[in-house]
């Protein structure tokens, strides 16, 4: 026989029993009488994304779809078959009851070749533990109240370039003040420098800064959906003059402050002392912490950089967007913040943050209407079967989502689900609702750990700009807002236009 005949035969055959591989793949959910979106032999169930819906737009529309259809509804995230989660009762399992069974998020990270991406976000399994353990004590509150002051500093020149601005132009375009507002506030807490981006946008600080959380190597889609095979072919994510210019940074401010002994009291010198202290233990007194490594040490900086600046700044955006639409609302916040301000002597301390209650009912529902991060990953270490439901397994490795944006807009939990009111938050109606219905910063274990220092950034700046100033719509403000289909995070798409004026 003609051998290309037989190599043609072979590869006819090839074909034929990749595309059945193929087809029973992507029939995994409904061979099993799961609902399941059909999904694209490419994009998955994200078919769309990036060019004509936003991140949050699917996972909203897959979750009004299936909410009722069981306690998850089949999801293939990219090529991987996962699970998307709709049951409340499954989600508190899966975040805290379980926990055990889902700690990982299975998200890219390669503390060897790339040892930026060696955070505390990113980290699985026993390095994530042993990182949580060494971290979450330098978020306690009495730490905040100590990196307070320098939050506060950065508040007051906001406040004074705000008034600038105003008096030029009562036209702000606030997205951006506040984005550099908060790579102050990075700088100066997690780099240990002074920098002023809220006077100069074209510092070298805030131009890295922007390109490390909007620019990544090439193959982005391969280092999503496998991880491990990304890592096992040293495939880096970030770019190599970010890597340079912020290790170099980095490796700077460490060794002043050793070599000077000059404390700043800020993230940079609580990093240094886990880097330095040799008796650390973990919450188990068997288990001893080695400490951080220079790199360990550099990748959590990182990470606060990542996590802190563009969530803080657009929740206060978005804060700000809609206390301008709501002008008996913004008043209300503004007599609250003239009160406790006026108790306090005008000193603001720790605890105004805590006088401050219908500004921080602000910030919670603004963070219910404008997740930053629309939807929660999870893996599964083991095979999972849904409690009450054994129909319903999710196999191990699966990725899991949990569409935090979705539930925060779903009637059964909020009245009048689009519809920004901080009474949401009132003491009263907190208490009829289970907290897992509020997922802004996670829950369980794998919360978000900066979340005292996130709250402590967003309600000072709120509050010292509220003070000063009255914001209200302008023919430039986009209404209905429209959001950034290229981002995974909630963003706007443009910026957004507010008329600024002095009270």
């Amino acid at each position: 026989m003609d051998i290309t005949l037989v190599l043609l035969t072979i590869l006819f055959v090839l074909l034929i029993y990749g595309w059945n591989w193929l087809r029973k793949h992507f029939q995994y959910w409904d061979d099993l009488n799961i609902a399941c979106d059909p999904p694209n032999w490419i994009a998955g169930n994200l078919k769309g994304a990036v060019t004509a819906k936003t991140f949050t737009q699917i996972w909203q529309e897959y979750y009004d779809k299936y909410k009722d259809s069981g306690p998850f509804a089949g999801f293939f995230w990219f090529t991987k078959p996962g699970i998307f989660a709709l049951d409340p009762n499954l989600i508190k399992h899966i975040l805290i009851k379980d926990f055990a069974k889902f700690t990982d998020r299975g998200l890219y990270c390669n503390e060897e070749d790339d040892p930026l991406t060696g955070s505390l976000n990113t980290l699985d399994g026993q390095k994530w533990r042993q990182m949580r353990n060494k971290i979450s004590p330098t978020f306690t509150s009495s730490k905040m109240k100590t990196m307070l002051p320098l939050v506060l500093k950065e508040a007051q020149e906001l406040v004074q370039v705000l008034e600038d601005m105003s008096l030029e132009n009562a036209i702000v375009e606030v997205r951006e003040l506040l984005s550099r507002f908060t790579t102050n506030v990075i700088g100066s807490c997690a780099f240990g420098i002074e920098i002023n981006t809220v006077r100069n946008p074209d510092d070298k600080f805030r131009t890295m800064c922007r390109r490390a959380m909007s620019e990544q190597r090439f193959g982005v889609t391969f280092r999503v959906t496998l991880p491990s095979l990304a890592k096992r072919l040293h495939m880096k994510q970030t770019l190599p003059d970010v890597e340079e210019y912020f290790m170099g940074l980095i490796t700077k401010t460490v060794e002043c402050r050793e070599q000077t002994k000059v404390r700043r009291n800020d993230f940079i010198d609580l990093l240094i002392d886990l880097k330095n202290n040799k008796s650390m233990k973990s919450e188990s007194a068997s288990d001893e912490l080695t400490n951080l490594t220079f790199g360990q040490l550099a990748a959590q900086a990182f990470s606060f950089l990542l996590a802190g600046n563009e969530t803080s700044s657009t929740a206060m955006s978005f804060a700000l967007y809609e206390l301008a639409q709501n002008q008996r609302v913004q008043q209300r916040a503004r007599d609250e913040i003239i009160r406790v301000l006026e108790k306090h002597q005008q000193d603001f301390s720790y605890e105004c943050l805590k006088d401050m209650v219908y500004v921080d009912q602000i910030m919670k529902e603004t963070l219910r209407l404008y997740s930053s991060l629309s939807v929660l990953n999870r893996s599964a270490l083991e095979d999972y079967v849904v409690p009450g439901n054994p129909k319903y397994v999710i196999k191990k490795g699966m990725p899991v989502l949990i569409p935090a944006a979705a539930i925060h807009r779903d009637e059964r939990y909020y009245p009048q689900p689009n519809v920004f009111n901080p009474d949401n938050f009132s003491p009263e109606m907190v208490k009829e609702r289970d907290s897992i219905l509020y997922l802004p910063f996670g829950e369980g274990p794998r919360n978000c750990v900066g979340m005292r220092f996130g709250k402590m950034q967003v309600i000072i700046g709120l509050a010292l700009m509220l003070k000063n100033f009255k914001f209200s719509v302008c023919d430039k403000t986009t209404i209905p807002m429209v959001y950034d289909k290229r981002s995974f995070l909630t963003c706007p798409a443009e910026g957004i236009y507010l008329r600024v004026e002095k009270v």
